[in-house]
């Protein structure tokens, strides 16, 4: 069911988003509790102000570096990543010589086929993880994102995960590998494991990622690898963590927040 969403609405830009992940729902890219988990990352995006703030511009930079010195960096895509940021996912491989893999939690051959013409359709030369090509796995972790490409995120050095679960960024860390999270949640253990965690929607992250990485790429390896020794990710995640404090410490002087003392309905 397709919904045309009224240019003039507040949250034109929000339903848009929403509508692209029922229609690749139905589809088959995005599985159900991929509609649950943008919701609760729509949340987070409220609380920063819907937009790319310093340190999430901070962990982007660092993002781009790593993955531009990186000898074999590796895309990590799920259901939402494809049906928000195909064209953006191509791109950023393109320009950091990095291999795209499909990776599910919600697993099956259908999924992954219909991923891969996705971002096929987008660009894509190849595309790893599908079908008996994900024959590797990953130690510490049950579910069906243990299995891996052994040409891709198996041998990686560095693999961005947008939208990923916390167990396997944890496994994927404890295996010596850089990751970089992109997370709405500056709490999440996603966010609290990987190396460099851009807080941030995967819609702005993404085609900022691309844009930086085209400019650092300029810069050249030296300049890289200078900002990835600047970067603490620990410090970065605390910033993020202060601008919520700040903006709901805002909303609570200017009276524009419910009375705690009342009825919520």
């Amino acid at each position: 069911m397709n919904i045309k969403v009224p240019q003039d609405h507040p949250r034109a830009e929000s339903l848009r988003i929403r509508e692209r992940l029922i229609e690749n729902y139905i589809k088959g890219i995005v599985a159900q509790a991929g509609l649950i988990a943008h919701g609760r990352g729509e949340a987070f995006d409220y609380l920063l102000g819907e937009k790319t703030t310093k340190p999430a511009l901070k962990a982007i930079k660092a993002a781009a570096a790593a993955l531009l010195t990186a000898k074999k960096p590796v895309i990590s895509v799920n259901g939402n990543t494809a049906a928000l940021t195909a064209e953006d996912v191509v791109k950023l491989a393109e320009v950091t010589n990095a291999k795209i893999e499909v990776n599910l939690f919600y697993r099956s051959v259908e999924r992954e086929i219909a991923i891969k013409k996705l971002l096929e359709n987008a660009g894509a030369s190849e595309v790893l993880g599908v079908g008996d090509a994900a024959s590797a796995r990953i130690p510490e972790i049950s579910s069906e994102r243990r299995r891996v490409d052994p040409r891709g995120i198996l041998t990686a050095d560095v693999v961005l995960v947008p939208l990923e679960d916390g167990d396997r960024t944890e496994a994927l860390v404890k295996m010596g590998k850089r990751v970089i999270a992109i997370d709405l949640n500056p709490l999440s253990r996603t966010a609290q494991k990987a190396l460099i965690t851009i807080v941030d929607n995967v819609v702005r992250a993404m085609p900022k990622l691309v844009e930086v990485a085209e400019e650092m790429k300029m810069g050249g390896v030296d300049k890289c690898r200078e900002v990835l020794t600047k970067f603490d990710n620990e410090r970065n995640l605390a910033e993020s963590i202060k601008i919520i404090l700040q903006r709901l410490s805002k909303i609570v002087e200017k009276g524009e927040i419910i009375n705690l003392g009342e009825k919520p309905f």
